[in-house]
């Protein structure tokens, strides 16, 4: 009778034992193929990026220290600036006035005003629609370069253009 009751609970432990192991399996994950969704994202971020490499981007000028006549090395970049602004003629733009860090808060943030719209009146002797251009100043408060030298600061003395739409 005892071993009946050892070979019984032996059979017991081995058939649970299998029950437990088999139903305990690891089971291949596969992930959620979804090419559909997939490839549309990945198309759509192609195209855009195609989009941004056919839009050139209107270059800045630069100014000499406490100026904003427009130097004859920036009449050249505005006028490319001028033959795409021609070429997209539903396109609007806005001229930041932009400062080094020499100077009192107030005059420089009347100085990049001027800088904006010495170059908004040059993009218009050039054919451009004054409505097409708005201007903003912000003096020295955005400089392209922190440093505290004359490299830095000739970098940070412009003019940069943004597309509105």
């Amino acid at each position: 009778m005892m071993i009946r009751k050892g070979l019984f609970l032996s059979a017991v432990v081995v058939v649970m034992s299998i029950f437990l192991f088999s139903s305990c399996a690891e089971k291949e994950v596969k992930p959620e193929a979804k090419p559909e969704a997939v490839a549309p994202k990945e198309k759509m971020k192609d195209e855009l990026l195609a989009k941004v490499e056919e839009t050139p981007k209107l270059q800045d000028i630069h100014f000499d220290f406490d100026k904003y006549n427009i130097r004859e090395d920036a009449k050249a970049t505005l006028m490319k600036n001028a033959e795409w602004l021609k070429k997209n003629p539903g396109v609007k733009i806005q001229v930041e006035g932009h400062c080094d860090e020499r100077g009192a808060n107030d005059y420089n943030l009347a100085l990049g005003d001027k800088r904006a719209k010495s170059t908004r009146d040059y993009l218009s002797s050039l054919g451009i629609d004054g409505g097409r251009i708005s201007t903003i100043s912000f003096g020295e408060e955005r400089p392209q370069d922190p440093g505290h030298n004359e490299a830095a600061w000739a970098k940070n003395r412009r003019a940069h253009f943004v597309i509105l739409k």
